[in-house]
């Protein structure tokens, strides 16, 4: 008995990292991060509300363009829900230029901020409340207006109302696909389901706002590592997620 004991403790100890279940790898690349990083403490903005114009805004561009389309609406003193719903059409588009796709974006905030008139009496607060209490009832309310898809909608969720609500996007994609966790075309779903399954490891249950504080922490961590090694050339050398690479991979980073 105690002998095989100790072959079972040796073997958990050498086990590479291919034989554990995708779920528990993917959360201990996420303590690498915290590791390696720290905390990074997202989304970058004042208000909620500046969280969701943010959301829509950052769609199919760079975040310092976004900043200056942010930037203008702020120094005409419209970023805020009764800015957005007063000022004309037209003059948004040209407000938020730098963000590219002026036209459906400046059509997009309109029915968000429509949206939010009509269910919520235009308070930011009321939506937040709603997402506390029921967070998948909001997102499926969220989904239909335009230029929502899932990403979007979590991002509103987890960043600006607070409900634990796991992104994907490129990066973690890339991580995922990469690392052999899920394959190539996984749907946006399956990758929700194997992160969200990575904190379901815990031996206790969290309470919704420390969840939502490790998604917060899980999303913008895999951005900066994707950033930084995981783009769509793969830098591997100095990653520090390498470890979690085949052999082979490993052998064979990218230049």
């Amino acid at each position: 008995m105690v002998r095989t004991s100790r072959r079972r403790r040796t073997g958990t100890k050498s086990r590479p990292p291919g034989s554990r279940q995708p779920a528990a790898r993917l959360r201990a690349l996420y303590e690498q991060l915290v590791a390696t990083y720290g905390p990074q403490s997202w989304w970058p903005a004042e208000t909620a509300f500046e969280v969701v114009v943010g959301a829509f805004l950052t769609q199919n561009t760079a975040w310092k363009s976004v900043e200056r389309s942010i930037a203008n609406l702020e120094s005409h003193g419209i970023l805020s829900v009764e800015g957005l719903r007063e000022v004309a059409e037209d003059k948004l588009r040209e407000l938020i230029r730098p963000s590219g796709f002026m036209l459906r974006k400046a059509a997009a905030l309109k029915a968000f901020v429509a949206f939010l008139d009509a269910r919520y009496g235009g308070q930011i607060d009321a939506l937040r409340e709603a997402a506390r209490l029921s967070p998948g009832a909001v997102r499926e309310q969220l989904l239909p207006l335009p230029n929502v898809g899932p990403e979007t909608a979590d991002a509103i969720l987890l960043y600006a109302l607070g409900a634990p609500a796991m992104v994907v996007d490129t990066y973690l994609r890339r991580v995922v696909t990469r690392h052999g966790l899920a394959p190539e075309k996984a749907s946006y779903a399956t990758i929700q389901s194997l992160a969200e399954a990575a904190f379901a490891l815990d031996h206790h249950r969290e309470i919704a706002p420390e969840l939502a504080r490790h998604y917060n922490e899980f999303h913008a961590l895999f951005v900066q590592v994707g950033k930084d090694y995981c783009g769509p050339v793969a830098r591997c050398a100095g990653c520090p997620l390498r470890g979690d690479l085949p052999d082979s991979r490993s052998r064979h980073d990218s230049p």
